[in-house]
């Protein structure tokens, strides 16, 4: 019994942080527009992975919500930690990881524990959800380049300092291909993981 909590209490941090880290496209301000279609591919399929390997593990519904309220306080207490520093609140935005994985844990209850029509149906509702949800989380963003330009930050290599505005030149549609791409590598990435998790 002690190793099955230690098991999953491993497997939630682990997540985290890989999805903390994949997220740092959105995570601060600086490169948050331009490279919003990247962090929906990225969090929609670690989000699905991660909580669709835990959830299985456990088979309680629910526990997908749990997963991304793990994340979403690990980055907060971050967001403090820079604020702390003498950074202003909006330098991180805390990516909105909680509506999307309801809609799973959702899909896994509604399809009475079906692990198949969890992986598609909620794979599917997490990469059309998620990137709609963060785009309007960065609305309310008072003004992401001028974040950028006046508080780069500390690690930011040299070559990725920002030079010049670039938001809206190479997306038309951020939202929608945010989303199609997210939809669709969500499902096969999904049931990699759930496949992983029968071995």
């Amino acid at each position: 019994r002690t190793t099955h909590y230690l098991f999953i209490v491993v497997v939630a941090v682990n997540s985290t942080l890989l999805t903390i880290n994949a997220g740092d496209y959105i995570f601060y301000t600086d490169w948050a527009w331009t490279s919003f279609v990247v962090f929906s591919i990225s969090q929609s399929t670690m989000l699905v992975v991660g909580a669709i390997y835990y959830m299985l593990f456990t088979g309680v519904p629910g526990t997908a919500t749990y997963y991304a309220t793990i994340m979403t306080i690990y980055t907060w207490v971050a967001k403090g930690a820079w604020f702390a520093l003498g950074y202003p609140y909006d330098f991180v935005v805390v990516p909105v990881w909680i509506p999307s994985a309801m809609l799973l844990d959702l899909s896994y209850w509604a399809t009475r524990r079906n692990k198949h029509a969890a992986i598609l149906i909620g794979g599917t509702l997490v990469g059309m959800s998620l990137p709609l949800f963060n785009m309007i989380n960065l609305l309310l963003v008072k003004d992401p380049l001028e974040m950028a330009f006046k508080y780069p930050r500390p690690t930011l290599p040299p070559y990725m300092t920002p030079i010049e505005p670039q938001v809206g030149k190479f997306y038309n549609s951020p939202v929608a291909l945010g989303a199609g791409a997210g939809a669709v590598l969500s499902v096969p990435i999904a049931a990699l993981g759930a496949k992983l998790n029968t071995w």
